[in-house]
This record gives structure tokens, C-alpha cells and sequence, in this order.
């Protein structure tokens, strides 16, 4: 997995290819909207430093503060942030062209909340979104979603 690899996690090799170990600190790093956990990674993940939102925190919390708290985590210390939209994380009903659809994922205006409030927060550096599968897609739905995603995260607003 990427990401722990850059939080200092996997094998010597990939981890000694950043210029600074690790080359982001676990304490800047939230994960949104988690709903399954591999059990072999269950602890890995709790013992990591990665704030990990579930989908049962963000529903009793709500989507806002989950996010507030995932951009304060991100800016801390940083000259900015990089977003890495998973679109596994929305609910399969409104993103069904993915690789690991799960049920009772974010809904769609709690995913576009996420990057809108990304756009507000002047601090993104680099975006991704990542698990689109044309193949799974059903009319372009998820690929449009995406493309809606972005231009949120880009800054897009209604007025």
C-alpha cells in the first residue's frame, strides 16, 4: 500500500526512495468515510498515527466536522496538503464503477462537502482520484462523478 510505505511502513527499499523518512509524517495523514478494514491491516492501521474516520463516526459526527478535522490534521506543519480521492469511498449506489464497492458509502453531496471544502481551505497542493473502473461504470456515472469531484476540489462553486 502507498501510503504506508510513505508514512514509514513496508519494505526498506521503497521507504529509502523519499528524501526524508518518512516522507509523510502519519500524523498528517485522515483517512474518510472507511468502512471495511482487511483484519490483517486492523492493527496496523490503529497503530499507524493515520486518523481514521469511519463511515459510522462520520454519520454520527456529520461530514463537516470530519473534514475540518482531516484539513486542520493536513495543514499542520505543512506548506499544503495533497487529496487522494478514493472514489471506494462513496456509496456504490451513486459510484458503481469501482473496484471494491462496499454499501453505505459517503453520499453524493457528503463526497462533493469533502472537496469543496478542500477548495476553501487554500491549502491544496496535488489531487488524485483513484479506483475509477470504466468496465464496473454504468453509464458513465462514476466517471462523471469524478469529473464533478474535481472541479469541487478545483474550486467550482454554485455562485
Amino acid at each position: 500500500m502507498p501510503l504506508a510505505v510513505l508514512t514509514g511502513r513496508g519494505p526498506r527499499v521503497l521507504r529509502s526512495l523519499a528524501d526524508r523518512h518518512p516522507a509523510v509524517r502519519p500524523e498528517n495523514v485522515s483517512m474518510i468515510g472507511v468502512r471495511e478494514i482487511d483484519p490483517a491491516e486492523r492493527e496496523v492501521v490503529k497503530s499507524s498515527g493515520v486518523r481514521v474516520f469511519t463511515m459510522s463516526e462520520v454519520d454520527e459526527r456529520g461530514i463537516a466536522p470530519c473534514v475540518d478535522e482531516a484539513i486542520a490534521r493536513a495543514g499542520a506543519g505543512t506548506a499544503g496538503f495533497h487529496l487522494s480521492y478514493d472514489l471506494d469511498s462513496l456509496d456504490p449506489m451513486i459510484a458503481p464503477g469501482v473496484g471494491t464497492p462496499v454499501p453505505g458509502g459517503l453520499t453524493f453531496r457528503e463526497g462533493h462537502l469533502v472537496c469543496e471544502k478542500v477548495a476553501r481551505s487554500g491549502r491544496l497542493a496535488s489531487l488524485e482520484v483513484v479506483e475509477l473502473n470504466p468496465v464496473l461504470d454504468a453509464h458513465n456515472r462514476t466517471a462523471r462523478m469524478a469529473v464533478g469531484l474535481i472541479a469541487s476540489a478545483l474550486g467550482q462553486t454554485i455562485l
